[in-house]
């Protein structure tokens, strides 16, 4: 399977073009933009221990994200890095980002889910 990041269907309306994913054999294979500044945070406050609990493996292709984990140590992930975050985690974006990534399909739902009911 392959496709373009134009035809990836949109994640759900109130998203616009921040997500573009689809389930591909299991995972979410998504296309992600997010602005700076941008803090999931309040966002994912709800969710068990107030962080996302959906691993996520991917490649940043510009820009500069934080990651705060629920043991307190952070790590920002930039320009052509890949990355592993385990469940309980939350983001924080330092500079516009674009960036691929791939994760369990039913929990990335339900994460997805979550954040949208916030908006």
């Amino acid at each position: 399977m392959r496709t373009t990041v134009e035809t990836l269907p949109i994640a759900h309306e109130k998203l616009g073009e921040m997500i573009r994913g689809q389930d591909w054999g299991g995972m979410t294979s998504a296309y992600m933009q997010y602005p700076t500044g941008l803090d999931f945070c309040p966002l994912l406050e709800g969710l068990e221990r107030d962080h996302c609990q959906c691993p996520h493996w991917g490649y940043v292709i510009d820009g500069r994200i934080r990651v705060n984990y629920e043991d307190g140590t952070e790590e920002v992930v930039g320009t052509g890095e890949i990355y592993y975050w385990p469940s309980g985690h939350t983001v924080v974006v330092e500079e516009s980002v674009r960036m691929v990534e791939f994760s369990p399909h039913d929990q990335m739902s339900q994460v997805l889910t979550h954040v949208v009911g916030k908006l």
